[in-house]
């Protein structure tokens, strides 16, 4: 990681940390929960090395970027606001953009909003999911999965916070990243998710403990407000996108998803993102399903770049 450069810059009202490497056209990386820029390291090295300029931010609420604590400071205007004044800081009308997790969410507003300035999407985990006429995301999760349903629990300001304080953040990190059936997203009847979460014995080849340990030192500083408070505006969100309600992405993307994704194996996701309605919801779009989990820009590292190289390198895209 030594080559990589680390600088923080202002946009939108906010500091914002960012890591990059290379020279070519750019590559904005965004993470999601509970991750931050490190995630990307392998995409950061490799798209470098294959002519890429290639920026990881730390978003708005993580590391070492500014984390506000108003929960109304994290709508999607903020966070795709805060990505377009940083393309204006480095100079870039355009970039390639990759998207994980919340990440991905992000991605998929910023090519809703501003099109013009994203020359092709890779979206990790996390399809383009049509705003629904009736429920507010809260309502229905709440609805369909009970209190117990971890964003249910994030809502409220303080409560995660409060639980998460019980551990260290190495075993918050631990809890979460490693998740590995949909079952555990939702906790029994006065538990809190994170209690009712495993901490795992043994972490997976394709992390080691130091890594997490660099994030958790992270988080140890930051807190984990900044990251809840995405959750806590969804419903917010729901109300301000009204006027894009049925609206298309229109940017040439591909959407790669692990078929061991506890979020692809529930909610209804496989049978949609396998279906006719993420198509025309996003017409120009090619879909790749891998082995492997939710975290596969590091589970399946080589496997995914490559996905990426190829999607970016495509002379069609120019």
């Amino acid at each position: 990681m030594s080559d990589i450069k680390h600088q923080r810059l202002q946009t939108n009202g906010i500091w914002m940390h960012i890591a990059e490497k290379g020279q070519g056209p750019l590559v904005l990386l965004i993470h999601g929960f509970p991750e931050l820029w490190s995630s990307w390291i392998y995409q950061i090295n490799y798209l470098a090395e294959h002519g890429y300029h290639v920026v990881a931010p730390d978003m708005r609420g993580y590391g070492d970027s500014d984390c506000p604590l108003d929960p109304a400071s994290y709508t999607a205007f903020h966070l795709v606001g805060d990505l377009i004044g940083l393309l204006d800081q480095l100079g870039e009308e355009t970039a390639f953009v990759v998207g994980h997790d919340w990440g991905a969410t992000i991605a998929w507003f910023l090519c809703l909003f501003r099109p013009d300035r994203v020359k092709a999407l890779v979206n990790l985990g996390v399809p383009y999911q049509p705003r629904s006429i009736e429920f507010k995301p809260t309502e229905f999760l709440s609805k369909i999965f009970g209190e117990g349903f971890y964003v249910s629990q994030f809502q409220e300001l303080g409560r995660a916070e409060k639980s998460f304080s019980t551990y260290d953040c190495l075993t918050v990190l631990k809890k979460f990243l490693f998740v590995n059936s949909p079952e555990l997203l939702a906790a029994p009847p006065g538990v809190e998710i994170i209690d009712f979460l495993e901490t795992p014995s043994s972490l997976p080849p394709w992390i080691t403990e130091e890594e997490l340990q660099l994030c958790a030192n992270k988080f140890q500083k930051s807190g984990f407000t900044g990251a809840l408070n995405y959750y806590r505006a969804m419903d917010l969100n729901w109300e301000l996108l009204g006027p894009w309600q049925r609206a298309k992405i229109t940017v040439p993307t591909k959407f790669i998803v692990g078929d061991k994704d506890v979020g692809f194996r529930s909610f209804g996701t496989k049978d949609y993102v396998e279906g006719e309605q993420f198509k025309t919801l996003v017409p120009n779009l090619k879909v790749v399903i891998v082995d492997g989990h939710h975290y596969i820009q590091q589970e399946k590292a080589e496997q995914v770049t490559n996905e990426i190289l190829s999607f970016f390198n495509d002379k069609s895209l120019a």
